[in-house]
């Protein structure tokens, strides 16, 4: 009797903890969730040998010659093997993602996935010239750039060392990576890359005779946005998505 009631409790609150994490895990916005899971399942099928390395890196003579287009995309999704890098990858990947989709992108779903398309063309073409075989980790500082070149007055502190403006943040991740020994040239391909869709997005339109070039495609709009957004809905606050203390900001003022 004992053991049958311990396993009919045990059975009870396996589903509870599952409808919980099924409830935060869809409220998540859509983009940020698919990458990150993208990510992640990526990660885990090279774990578990279903799948290598050597069939998700980018490798121009193999898409062209032997039409594995797949590494257009998989190159995208695998930042290593499971360990500190991954995690903290994944971290700031989730974080400023998501701030992103639910900040200055809230309603313009459209518009944030044509973002991942032009920065991830913009790298694929710089990273053929580098000859980088993973680009994740470049697309993840690409996001932070943007949000914080969008948020100026977000007061950053990182690890509860370095306290700095939000602006500061890609150069302070990029010192980060150099102390662990890692090569700059990703980080400073994702700085470019954002550069060049924050000055094309948000700089050249409000410049004297400038425009917008960058027009995100209306098949885009009609596969990703809503017509009616929810007048009653309350964002997170765009500098603290999911809790992370890595990187916490805090506006002035605030």
């Amino acid at each position: 009797m004992t053991c049958q009631a311990s396993a009919g409790s045990l059975q009870f609150w396996s589903k509870m903890a599952y409808q919980t994490f099924q409830q935060e895990y869809l409220q998540i916005p859509v983009v940020t969730r698919a990458y990150t899971t993208a990510c992640v399942l990526t990660t885990a099928a090279v774990q578990l040998e279903l799948i290598t390395p050597f069939q998700l890196y980018f490798n121009p003579d193999l898409i062209l010659r032997n039409y594995q287009v797949w590494r257009l995309i998989t190159n995208f999704l695998f930042f290593g093997p499971v360990g500190f890098n991954f995690l903290f990858n994944m971290i700031f990947l989730y974080r400023y993602c998501r701030m992103l989709e639910e900040g200055s992108f809230r309603g313009r779903t459209a518009d944030f996935v044509f973002m991942f398309l032009f920065g991830g063309l913009l790298m694929t073409i710089f990273g053929t010239f580098v000859s980088l075989v993973f680009l994740g980790q470049a697309f993840t500082i690409m996001l932070v750039y943007v949000w914080s070149r969008r948020n100026p007055n977000v007061r950053m502190n990182f690890f509860g060392l370095l306290n700095f403006q939000a602006p500061f943040l890609p150069w302070v991740l990029m010192g980060f990576s150099l102390l662990l020994g890692n090569s700059i040239i990703v980080d400073l391909l994702g700085i470019a890359v954002g550069h060049v869709y924050f000055f094309l997005e948000d700089v050249f339109p409000n410049q004297p005779g400038g425009g917008r070039w960058l027009k995100t495609p209306f098949f885009l709009k009609m596969l990703f946005d809503t017509p009616e957004e929810d007048a009653n809905y309350n964002p997170l606050p765009e500098e603290r998505p999911g809790g992370f203390a890595w990187g916490e900001g805090q506006r002035l003022g605030g």
